[in-house]
Protein backbone atom coordinates (compact mmCIF):
# COMPACT_ATOMS: atom_id res chain seq x y z
CA UNK A 1 0.00 0.00 0.00
CA UNK A 2 1.35 3.43 -0.94
CA UNK A 3 1.90 5.60 2.14
CA UNK A 4 3.72 8.52 0.55
CA UNK A 5 2.34 11.98 1.25
CA UNK A 6 0.02 13.73 -1.18
CA UNK A 7 -1.80 17.08 -1.13
CA UNK A 8 -4.93 15.37 0.22
CA UNK A 9 -5.11 12.29 2.45
CA UNK A 10 -6.11 9.02 0.84
CA UNK A 11 -8.76 7.06 2.74
CA UNK A 12 -9.26 3.28 2.79
CA UNK A 13 -11.94 0.94 4.15
CA UNK A 14 -11.22 -2.22 6.12
CA UNK A 15 -13.02 -5.51 5.56
CA UNK A 16 -15.76 -6.45 8.06
CA UNK A 17 -14.52 -8.02 11.31
CA UNK A 18 -16.17 -9.04 14.61
CA UNK A 19 -16.78 -6.04 16.88
CA UNK A 20 -14.62 -6.20 20.04
CA UNK A 21 -17.21 -4.28 22.09
CA UNK A 22 -20.68 -5.50 21.06
CA UNK A 23 -21.26 -9.25 20.68
CA UNK A 24 -22.80 -10.27 17.40
CA UNK A 25 -21.93 -7.01 15.62
CA UNK A 26 -19.45 -6.54 12.77
CA UNK A 27 -17.19 -3.52 12.47
CA UNK A 28 -15.54 -1.68 9.60
CA UNK A 29 -13.17 1.26 9.77
CA UNK A 30 -12.16 4.02 7.40
CA UNK A 31 -8.53 5.03 7.80
CA UNK A 32 -5.70 7.12 6.41
CA UNK A 33 -1.97 7.51 7.04
CA UNK A 34 -0.61 10.29 9.27
CA UNK A 35 2.81 10.87 7.77
CA UNK A 36 4.84 13.76 6.44
CA UNK A 37 5.05 17.45 7.37
CA UNK A 38 1.27 17.87 7.61
CA UNK A 39 0.75 14.96 10.02
CA UNK A 40 0.20 17.17 13.08
CA UNK A 41 -2.28 19.40 11.27
CA UNK A 42 -4.14 16.40 9.87
CA UNK A 43 -4.23 14.70 13.28
CA UNK A 44 -5.87 17.81 14.75
CA UNK A 45 -8.49 18.03 12.01
CA UNK A 46 -9.26 14.32 11.95
CA UNK A 47 -9.47 13.99 15.74
CA UNK A 48 -11.86 16.93 15.84
CA UNK A 49 -13.84 15.06 13.18
CA UNK A 50 -14.12 11.86 15.19
CA UNK A 51 -10.99 9.95 14.18
CA UNK A 52 -8.57 8.23 16.54
CA UNK A 53 -4.84 7.69 16.11
CA UNK A 54 -3.04 4.35 16.31
CA UNK A 55 0.65 4.59 15.39
CA UNK A 56 0.73 6.44 12.04
CA UNK A 57 -2.89 5.60 11.22
CA UNK A 58 -5.99 7.74 11.82
CA UNK A 59 -9.23 5.74 11.80
CA UNK A 60 -12.90 5.96 12.65
CA UNK A 61 -15.78 3.46 12.62
CA UNK A 62 -17.61 3.01 9.33
CA UNK A 63 -20.06 0.27 10.28
CA UNK A 64 -23.02 -0.18 7.95
CA UNK A 65 -25.84 -0.66 10.48
CA UNK A 66 -24.41 0.45 13.83
CA UNK A 67 -23.70 3.92 15.23
CA UNK A 68 -22.83 2.94 18.80
CA UNK A 69 -19.30 4.44 18.76
CA UNK A 70 -19.46 8.11 19.72
CA UNK A 71 -16.47 10.45 20.03
CA UNK A 72 -16.21 12.07 23.47
CA UNK A 73 -14.29 15.10 24.71
CA UNK A 74 -14.25 16.73 28.16
CA UNK A 75 -14.90 20.47 28.45
CA UNK A 76 -11.83 21.36 30.51
CA UNK A 77 -12.72 24.93 31.48
CA UNK A 78 -16.05 23.88 32.99
CA UNK A 79 -14.90 20.66 34.63
CA UNK A 80 -15.20 20.57 38.42
CA UNK A 81 -14.34 17.29 40.17
CA UNK A 82 -17.15 15.85 42.25
CA UNK A 83 -16.82 13.99 45.53
CA UNK A 84 -15.79 10.66 43.99
CA UNK A 85 -13.14 12.28 41.80
CA UNK A 86 -11.76 14.17 44.79
CA UNK A 87 -11.46 10.87 46.62
CA UNK A 88 -9.46 9.41 43.73
CA UNK A 89 -7.16 12.44 43.74
CA UNK A 90 -6.65 12.16 47.50
CA UNK A 91 -5.95 8.44 47.28
CA UNK A 92 -3.26 9.10 44.67
CA UNK A 93 -1.63 12.15 46.23
CA UNK A 94 1.53 10.04 46.60
CA UNK A 95 1.76 9.57 42.79
CA UNK A 96 4.26 11.57 40.74
CA UNK A 97 3.60 12.08 37.01
CA UNK A 98 6.37 12.90 34.54
CA UNK A 99 6.21 13.66 30.80
CA UNK A 100 8.75 12.06 28.45
CA UNK A 101 9.28 11.92 24.68
CA UNK A 102 7.55 9.04 22.89
CA UNK A 103 10.17 6.44 23.74
CA UNK A 104 9.44 2.95 25.16
CA UNK A 105 11.23 1.31 28.06
CA UNK A 106 11.55 -2.23 29.37
CA UNK A 107 9.82 -1.13 32.57
CA UNK A 108 6.87 0.25 30.63
CA UNK A 109 6.54 -2.94 28.59
CA UNK A 110 6.60 -5.10 31.73
CA UNK A 111 3.68 -3.11 33.16
CA UNK A 112 1.92 -3.18 29.78
CA UNK A 113 2.14 -6.99 29.64
CA UNK A 114 0.85 -7.31 33.20
CA UNK A 115 -2.10 -5.07 32.31
CA UNK A 116 -2.95 -7.04 29.15
CA UNK A 117 -2.61 -10.42 30.87
CA UNK A 118 -5.08 -9.37 33.58
CA UNK A 119 -7.51 -7.14 31.67
CA UNK A 120 -7.41 -8.07 27.97
CA UNK A 121 -6.42 -11.72 27.68
CA UNK A 122 -8.57 -12.25 24.59
CA UNK A 123 -8.27 -8.80 23.00
CA UNK A 124 -6.58 -7.88 19.76
CA UNK A 125 -3.50 -6.68 21.65
CA UNK A 126 -3.11 -9.76 23.85
CA UNK A 127 -0.11 -11.20 21.98
CA UNK A 128 1.86 -7.95 21.58
CA UNK A 129 5.63 -8.34 21.95
CA UNK A 130 8.21 -5.84 23.19
CA UNK A 131 8.79 -4.84 19.55
CA UNK A 132 5.06 -4.34 19.00
CA UNK A 133 4.92 -2.11 22.08
CA UNK A 134 7.93 -0.10 20.91
CA UNK A 135 6.26 0.47 17.54
CA UNK A 136 3.01 1.53 19.23
CA UNK A 137 4.89 4.23 21.15
CA UNK A 138 7.49 5.36 18.60
CA UNK A 139 5.60 5.13 15.30
CA UNK A 140 4.17 8.64 15.38
CA UNK A 141 4.57 11.71 13.20
CA UNK A 142 2.65 13.99 15.58
CA UNK A 143 3.37 15.55 18.97
CA UNK A 144 3.14 12.46 21.14
CA UNK A 145 4.33 12.12 24.72
CA UNK A 146 4.54 9.32 27.29
CA UNK A 147 3.38 10.20 30.80
CA UNK A 148 4.67 7.94 33.56
CA UNK A 149 2.98 7.71 36.95
CA UNK A 150 5.12 6.51 39.85
CA UNK A 151 4.68 6.13 43.58
CA UNK A 152 6.62 8.88 45.29
CA UNK A 153 10.01 7.69 46.59
CA UNK A 154 12.32 9.36 49.12
CA UNK A 155 14.18 12.20 47.42
CA UNK A 156 11.66 12.72 44.58
CA UNK A 157 11.25 16.41 43.85
CA UNK A 158 14.83 17.25 44.81
CA UNK A 159 16.12 16.97 41.26
CA UNK A 160 16.41 14.16 38.75
CA UNK A 161 13.71 11.76 37.60
CA UNK A 162 11.29 10.07 40.01
CA UNK A 163 12.52 6.67 41.14
CA UNK A 164 9.43 5.07 42.67
CA UNK A 165 7.46 2.11 41.37
CA UNK A 166 5.89 2.62 37.93
CA UNK A 167 2.14 2.03 38.33
CA UNK A 168 0.57 3.62 35.23
CA UNK A 169 1.45 4.99 31.79
CA UNK A 170 -0.44 7.16 29.30
CA UNK A 171 0.37 7.72 25.63
CA UNK A 172 -0.99 11.17 24.73
CA UNK A 173 -1.06 13.52 21.75
CA UNK A 174 -0.70 17.26 22.15
CA UNK A 175 -3.17 19.01 19.83
CA UNK A 176 -4.01 22.61 19.08
CA UNK A 177 -7.24 22.39 21.08
CA UNK A 178 -6.54 19.74 23.67
CA UNK A 179 -4.90 16.52 24.75
CA UNK A 180 -5.90 13.23 23.16
CA UNK A 181 -5.52 10.10 25.29
CA UNK A 182 -4.32 7.56 22.74
CA UNK A 183 -3.80 4.63 25.12
CA UNK A 184 -3.25 4.09 28.83
CA UNK A 185 -2.53 1.14 31.10
CA UNK A 186 -1.87 0.54 34.77
CA UNK A 187 -1.10 -1.99 37.49
CA UNK A 188 -4.32 -4.05 37.77
CA UNK A 189 -3.43 -5.08 41.33
CA UNK A 190 -4.04 -1.49 42.47
CA UNK A 191 -7.77 -1.41 41.73
CA UNK A 192 -8.57 0.65 44.83
CA UNK A 193 -6.58 3.55 43.43
CA UNK A 194 -8.84 3.89 40.32
CA UNK A 195 -5.76 4.58 38.22
CA UNK A 196 -7.69 4.91 34.97
CA UNK A 197 -9.74 7.72 36.49
CA UNK A 198 -6.62 9.26 38.00
CA UNK A 199 -4.98 9.53 34.56
CA UNK A 200 -8.02 11.21 33.03
CA UNK A 201 -8.11 13.73 35.89
CA UNK A 202 -4.40 14.37 35.41
CA UNK A 203 -4.97 15.08 31.72
CA UNK A 204 -7.73 17.54 32.59
CA UNK A 205 -5.35 19.35 34.93
CA UNK A 206 -2.58 19.35 32.33
CA UNK A 207 -4.88 20.66 29.61
CA UNK A 208 -6.11 23.41 31.92
CA UNK A 209 -2.53 24.42 32.74
CA UNK A 210 -1.73 24.59 29.01
CA UNK A 211 -4.83 26.65 28.25
CA UNK A 212 -6.33 23.88 26.11
CA UNK A 213 -10.13 23.49 26.13
CA UNK A 214 -10.53 19.73 25.58
CA UNK A 215 -9.41 16.28 26.62
CA UNK A 216 -10.32 13.72 23.96
CA UNK A 217 -11.24 10.30 25.41
CA UNK A 218 -11.82 8.41 22.19
CA UNK A 219 -15.06 6.47 21.71
CA UNK A 220 -17.86 5.85 24.12
CA UNK A 221 -19.57 2.70 22.85
CA UNK A 222 -23.25 2.81 23.68
CA UNK A 223 -24.21 -0.57 25.15
CA UNK A 224 -20.66 -1.55 26.19
CA UNK A 225 -20.38 -1.40 29.99
CA UNK A 226 -16.59 -1.25 29.97
CA UNK A 227 -16.81 2.06 28.11
CA UNK A 228 -19.40 3.66 30.39
CA UNK A 229 -16.74 5.22 32.64
CA UNK A 230 -16.11 7.86 29.96
CA UNK A 231 -19.51 9.49 30.50
CA UNK A 232 -18.68 10.24 34.15
CA UNK A 233 -16.37 13.14 33.23
CA UNK A 234 -18.84 15.99 32.93
CA UNK A 235 -19.43 18.34 31.28
CA UNK A 236 -18.50 16.77 27.98
CA UNK A 237 -19.41 16.90 24.31
CA UNK A 238 -20.31 14.09 21.93
CA UNK A 239 -19.80 14.25 18.17
CA UNK A 240 -23.13 13.93 16.36
CA UNK A 241 -24.27 14.40 12.79
CA UNK A 242 -24.80 18.07 13.71
CA UNK A 243 -21.29 18.46 15.12
CA UNK A 244 -20.08 18.51 18.73
CA UNK A 245 -23.02 18.76 21.13
CA UNK A 246 -23.18 18.92 24.90
CA UNK A 247 -24.01 15.54 26.43
CA UNK A 248 -27.01 15.40 28.78
CA UNK A 249 -26.88 12.25 30.95
CA UNK A 250 -29.96 10.12 31.45
CA UNK A 251 -30.99 10.78 35.08
CA UNK A 252 -32.55 7.31 35.30
CA UNK A 253 -29.43 5.49 34.16
CA UNK A 254 -27.47 3.58 36.74
CA UNK A 255 -24.11 4.97 37.75
CA UNK A 256 -21.49 3.38 35.44
CA UNK A 257 -18.72 1.29 36.96
CA UNK A 258 -15.42 2.90 37.89
CA UNK A 259 -12.33 2.18 35.87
Amino acid sequence: MNTQTSPSPQFYLTAPAPCPYLPGEMERKVFTHLVGPRATEMNDLLTQGGFRRSQNIAYRPACEACRACISVRILVDEFEPGRSFKRVAATNKDVVSTVFPAQPSTEQFSLFRTYLDHRHQEGGMSDMSALDYAIMVEDTHVQTRVIEYRLRAPGDGLGGQPRGELIAVALSDLMSDGLSMVYSFFNPALDKRSLGTMMVLDHVNRAKALGLPHVYLGYWVRGSHKMDYKTRFLPQEHLTNQGWERYIPDPEAAEPPKK
